[in-house]
């Protein structure tokens, strides 16, 4: 049996589909051996020495120019395979979590706008990089890999890093309490559009950035793992984490969005905080 994968916090939003608790169901349904397998295969091949080589290819922004929207748009072409709960397009959930926030939270437009753009670090996978490469859940690579990672039991016995003592012990290459800033993720959506923001020098707040950054870092937001890794910061930012985190996951529904009706709202939010084009 896996360990406990569903995080169902208490959120008051109108389900149309799915009670809460069958969200995050790593251990049926009917698309667990596509999420397995992606799984095993990012388990497998995500070392310390494969996310240092996506950094030095990804980090620079060198690999395209284009406009927010059209990044969003782009992800009609992508069904994430990690994603046991959704079999649709990535574009309708970007517009299906963006929409959720706006509802609880109105008056923080930036807020909004992290769930609209949260996800569209997976243009890598339009790019030619493998889906294990860019969706699903991160983790620390570099130290420990600790049970609250999908799978953790069944899919890390071929990554040579879960058998080299300099990096299988609780902190490994790093320091107690060195900050999450400091820590290497695997290889994924969520560092490569953090690096994007950043390097197009995005005026998203701190908060933003953070929750685009940890987003799918659900061994440390939903399971407590690798608090020992964490600094005053990360401490103060897990809560908006956590916020965020309540409508990616729970407005993924069948009802999908008239994504023509709300693009110009959401172009206004790109042109206040990540206007123009970005280099990717």
């Amino acid at each position: 049996m896996y360990p406990s994968l569903a995080y169902r916090p208490i959120l008051d939003l109108e389900q149309k589909d799915k009670d809460k608790t069958e969200y995050r169901n790593f251990e049926s349904g009917s698309l667990i051996d596509r999420v397995y397998n992606t799984y095993k295969l990012m388990h497998t091949n995500q070392t310390l020495d494969f996310v240092k080589q996506k950094h030095s290819e990804w980090s620079g922004c060198g690999h395209a120019q284009m406009e927010v929207m059209e990044a969003v748009i782009s992800l009609d072409q992508l069904v994430d395979e990690s994603d046991p709960d959704v079999d649709f397009p990535n574009s309708y959930h970007a517009f299906q979590t963006a929409e959720g926030i706006r509802r609880e939270h109105p008056h923080k437009d930036w807020f909004q706008l992290v769930g609209l753009i949260h996800d569209i670090g997976k243009i890598m996978a339009l790019s030619g990089e493998p889906q294990w490469a860019v969706v699903g859940d991160t983790f620390p690579v570099g130290c420990r890999f600790e049970n609250g990672i999908v799978f953790r039991d069944s899919t890390f016995v071929d990554n040579p890093d879960d058998k080299n003592p300099a990096y299988n012990s609780e902190c490994g290459i790093y320091k107690p309490n060195c900050g999450l800033d400091n820590v290497l993720m695997s290889w994924g959506h969520d560092e490569y559009l953090y690096r994007v923001m950043k390097f197009n020098k995005c005026t998203i707040p701190e908060e933003g950035l953070y929750m685009i950054r940890f987003h799918s870092f659900y061994p440390w937001h939903s399971h407590g793992d690798y608090m020992h890794l964490c600094d005053d910061k990360d401490m103060s930012m897990i809560p908006w984490v956590r916020e965020f985190n309540k409508f990616d996951l729970y407005t993924k529904t069948t009802e999908l969005p008239d994504i023509k009706k709300l693009k110009p709202y959401y172009q206004s939010l790109i042109d206040k905080y990540c206007p123009g084009v970005l280099k990717w």
